[in-house]
């Protein structure tokens, strides 16, 4: 079994070859391949290595596949004795990424 762990959009992802992922919003179309570098640790069988903090020699490509938003987060906001309501929602941009390989 072959994984990694990769850090994109602030976030650590184990990811595996064949598997997509929904990360945080990436500037790319789709259909793109992106190269993600910053690869913290990469495990092959019974074998892995650590970077410090990352490893140079391991590219993890990805496709992206397409731009997505999350669900729909309610906030509601309540100052007492002021009659003072609000309420807010947020959805997050996200975006679909399928991992192709795992290359050292």
């Amino acid at each position: 079994m072959v994984y990694a762990v990769v850090e994109l959009g602030g976030h650590q992802i184990i990811v595996e070859p064949g598997k997509f992922y929904d990360v945080n919003h990436v500037k790319a179309d789709p259909g793109d391949i992106i190269n993600l570098n910053k690869v913290l640790l990469f495990a092959q069988s019974e074998n892995f290595d650590i970077g410090y903090p990352c490893l140079t020699n391991v590219i993890v490509k990805a496709k992206v596949l397409r731009h997505l938003k999350a669900r729909k987060i309610t906030m509601f906001k309540v100052k007492p004795k002021k009659n003072n309501r609000v309420k807010m929602g947020h959805r997050q941009k996200l975006t679909r990424i399928l991992i192709e390989k795992i290359l050292l």
